[in-house]
Parts: C-alpha cells; structure tokens; sequence
C-alpha cells in the first residue's frame, strides 16, 4: 500500500509536534561527537522526547494508521535507535515492563531489514 495524502497531513502535524517538543535540539544533541549512548537515559530531556516521537510514530505504524514505507523514507529510524536505544533498554528493565518503547525498538529493526532486502 502506497502512502496517501491522509499519511502526508498526518507526517506534517507529526513534524510539528516534534518541533514544539525540542525534537530539533534533542537531535543536535545525539548526534553530537561527545554523546554517549551508554551514559543517556530515557528521562534525559532530549532523549524522553526522541524516545515519545518515535514510540508514537512506531505505534501508529503498527496500528496500520501511517504508511510504514512513507517513514523510512522520511525518517533513519534505525539511526536514531542506535543512539537513543540504550536507554530505552535500561528503562525497560527498570521499570520491569518489556513492552516500553516496543513499538520503536520494532520500526527500527524492520528498516534495517528493508535496507538489506535486495531491491
């Protein structure tokens, strides 16, 4: 299923909140050469904002609501886990609850498996 002009309005407004929630700070930051994946943690500011943005865009891409093939076009998803990942899997087994971020964690790793499927 190719994506619609429904998924488009939706990646706009998804664009937006992430700019009123520091998404474009929280980037610059992960992407910094002095960050370090295993000292963040999920109640970073910036890295609870990565962790939100990306949790909700997995669950609607789950729920069949946004065009999984439109995301990987717009978004390195499995970049972004690489960097914010470690925290999320620290939180998890914090918290004790398996299913946190599941949703993200599941649309990274289907980008990695679509960018080694031959074309």
């Amino acid at each position: 299923m190719a994506g619609s002009r429904e998924d488009a309005t939706l990646i706009v407004e998804l664009a937006k909140w992430g700019s009123m929630i520091g998404l474009d700070e929280a980037s610059r930051l992960i992407w910094s050469e002095d960050f370090d994946p295993d000292a963040a943690e999920a109640t970073d500011r910036p890295i609870q904002a990565q962790l939100m943005f990306y949790e909700t865009i997995g669950t609607f891409v789950r729920n069949e609501l946004l065009d999984r093939d439109l995301v990987y076009d717009w978004l390195w998803v499995e970049g972004v886990w690489g960097r914010v990942g470690p925290a999320a899997k620290r939180a998890r087994e914090k918290a004790g609850v398996p299913q946190l971020y599941e949703n993200f964690e599941s649309l990274a790793a289907g980008q990695r498996l679509a960018a080694a499927a031959p074309a």
